[in-house]
């Protein structure tokens, strides 16, 4: 009887105690672009749970690991000022899935100079078969453009037809939807880099 308690009690403690530490979440590398303004510092800032005062607009780029309950994000953000923005693809390179920011409260010039750069984004030899993440922020405004506004104004229903990208709204008032928006993106992730072994 002790004898089967003792065995009883080592399965346990070995169930218990003994699994070894949990397996390392993947590493997904993301460039992250938009114009100025469009919020990116400020939401990639509060994803890393950093404090909001402490939060200065990107000049050039700057690269933050955000982490996720199953996967950790290493988000390359690079500034959107016009100065910029004409290098952006050179820091394309390597990059696993795409983070686009746009103000949906802007001017109609910036919306329309942030569209022709996602329409850029979405074509360029180096991005054109990766993820897209496509934040419409700023929703919280109230010259705030919907999402079915966005999606029409920017054509994206026949430009980006066949790819992968999730348009979802956004704001610094709810955290967790943009949480959960970066989730669709890491299932996209997921997917795309089982797809080779089907073959």
């Amino acid at each position: 009887m002790e004898q089967w308690i003792h065995t009883v009690n080592n399965q346990c403690f070995k169930a218990l105690c003994c699994k070894g530490p949990p397996p390392p979440r993947p590493e997904y590398d993301l460039v992250c672009i938009g114009l100025t303004g469009s919020g990116k510092t400020s939401l990639l800032s509060q994803l890393c749970s950093e404090n909001p005062e402490n939060i200065v607009s990107t000049t050039g780029f700057s690269i933050k690991a955000v982490p996720f309950q199953n996967a950790v994000l290493n988000v390359k953000e690079l500034g959107g000022a016009d100065t910029i923005r004409k290098y952006w693809s050179r820091y394309y390179q390597g990059s696993q899935g795409v983070i686009f920011v746009l103000d949906s409260a802007s001017s109609e010039d910036d919306l329309e100079t942030a569209r022709n750069e996602l329409h850029s984004a979405l074509q360029h030899p180096q991005l054109c078969t990766l993820p897209f993440l496509i934040l419409a922020n700023h929703q919280d405004k109230p010259a705030a453009r919907s999402v079915q506004e966005i999606k029409k104004y920017f054509e994206l229903e026949p430009l980006a037809r066949g790819k992968r990208w999730i348009l979802k709204p956004c704001s610094l008032d709810d955290m967790e939807a943009v949480k959960d928006s970066f989730t669709l993106l890491i299932n996209l992730l997921e997917e795309r880099e089982l797809e080779p072994s089907r073959m």
